[in-house]
């Protein structure tokens, strides 16, 4: 993510120690971090000796075993896992968010050649959405700078468009239907016998914090069911407590067919990330009559112990530390100080987000709507890290619209944290948009 010609004659930044909200690099300098490892990963905050505890004693225990056969940690983990999502029923581990989607998308293709004679194998994705970092992810990767070189990609991806209101396609009252709409326009496109699956994140992430509008998800829902499409929700970032419930889908009573998840399943302090289906996609793979039924495939270190064990950990301390209150209580602080920043910064143009996963997308002019320069945006970020905190901003991902600061505090966080993180931006968009 980092063009390496400057550190020919500069030292590169190198974190050494975190705890709590706070991380000191090699030179002895405090950060604030409000982004949780620069990723939104680490959910409960650094320094948690309880989690390297649980790592430790299970992997002298037995550190792994390939997944032909269970594990305790991992069956302890998939029930209480899904004691928290109703309506699913079924845990396939790995080991990051990018293979917890080509999972799913292999299983949307073998349940297409399976059930539908091989027909039913388009799997569609929307614009400023990101799934992974692998060709087929990419495939699926609505943000064209990421992808820019990497072509050609596997074929049987369709784009459907975004839902971002601030920057709206359709004058329109009912705009979260209306954009719910535009992925029927497209299935229709395609031939609703052609389309498999609907891979979408419960809130857009790098390319933008895209927090659907009113009505968008409820008439997401009912046009999958219309047309017998998997509703696959990608909540690699906004799952296990970052938007204030376990899940960012359970925010809109929606009952999605696969989830897929991975950073703050076990806070970055063990590799894990899981799909989880509903047990109707399970059963699609139950046949004792067909050798090549059941759903082929295998995750190498999807095996080890630690990430369960580390997972289960973590999902005890968002409990016992009641973090899903502290969430929606400090993300409400945040929005509330975000709002603060946009009357008094013309440079402000929209405020969105769901608990701790905030953003404030910067303009050249509040009327117009320009977006800011992405040369504008990075001097914010630059200005916060010298203050001593840190803030994400989309970046080379979306061509003209690398202009949202993305906020993303651990679970933890307090109010002191939310102003201090907002003080900072406050300060350098004084400083940067004169």
């Amino acid at each position: 993510m980092t063009q390496h010609k400057p550190y020919e004659t500069t030292d590169p930044r190198v974190m050494v120690e975190g705890r709590g909200m706070r991380l000191w690099d090699a030179t002895g300098r405090e950060h604030i971090d409000a982004v949780s490892g620069g990723v939104w990963t680490v959910n409960v905050g650094y320094g948690r000796e309880s989690i390297a505890d649980a790592i430790r004693d299970q992997i002298v225990k037995l550190n792994y075993f390939a997944g032909s056969a269970g594990s305790v940690p991992g069956a302890l983990f998939a029930e209480k896992l899904i004691e928290r999502m109703p309506g699913m029923s079924r845990v396939y581990s790995v080991n990051s968010g990018s293979e917890a989607n080509e999972k799913a998308f292999k299983m949307v293709r073998q349940i297409a050649h399976k059930h539908f004679g091989g027909k039913k194998q388009k799997i569609l994705f929307r614009d400023r959405d990101y799934h992974g970092s692998t060709i087929t992810t990419m495939s699926a990767g609505g943000q064209q700078e990421r992808n820019a070189q990497y072509g050609p990609y596997t074929p049987g991806f369709v784009q459907v468009p975004h839902c971002l209101e601030y920057r709206a396609q359709w004058d329109v009252e009912n705009y979260g239907e209306r954009a719910a709409d535009a992925i029927e326009e497209v299935i229709l496109r395609e031939g609703p016998d052609t389309v498999g699956a609907l891979c979408l994140e419960t809130v857009t992430a790098g390319g933008g914090v895209i927090t659907p509008p009113k009505g968008y998800w409820e008439r997401v829902q009912e046009i999958c069911r219309k047309y017998d499409i998997l509703l696959h929700l990608d909540e690699v970032v906004c799952g296990v407590g970052r938007t204030g419930e376990w899940f960012g889908y359970q925010n809109y009573g929606i009952q999605p067919d696969m989830v897929t998840m991975a950073k703050g399943v076990a806070s970055g302090y063990a590799a894990i990330a899981c799909l989880v289906t509903t047990e109707k996609v399970f059963d699609l793979f139950k046949d004792d009559t067909d050798p090549m039924s059941m759903f082929r495939d295998i995750s190498t270190f999807g095996g080890c112990t630690s990430g369960p064990a580390a997972a289960l950990e973590n999902m005890r301390i968002i409990e016992n530390e009641g973090l899903l209150d502290n969430t929606k209580a400090m993300g409400a602080r945040l929005m509330a100080n975000l709002g603060a920043l946009k009357e008094k910064h013309q440079a402000v143009g929209d405020v969105r987000g769901l608990g701790l996963f905030c953003g404030a997308e910067l303009v050249a002019d509040r009327e117009t709507r320009e977006p800011a320069s992405e040369k504008m945006v990075q001097a914010v970020i630059a200005d916060c890290m010298s203050q001593g905190v840190i803030i994400g901003a989309t970046a080379r991902a979306i061509p003209g619209f690398n202009n949202t600061l993305c906020l993303a505090p651990a679970l933890i966080a307090s109010s002191d944290d939310i102003d201090a993180i907002t003080d900072a931006i406050d300060g350098a968009l004084g400083r940067v948009f004169t």
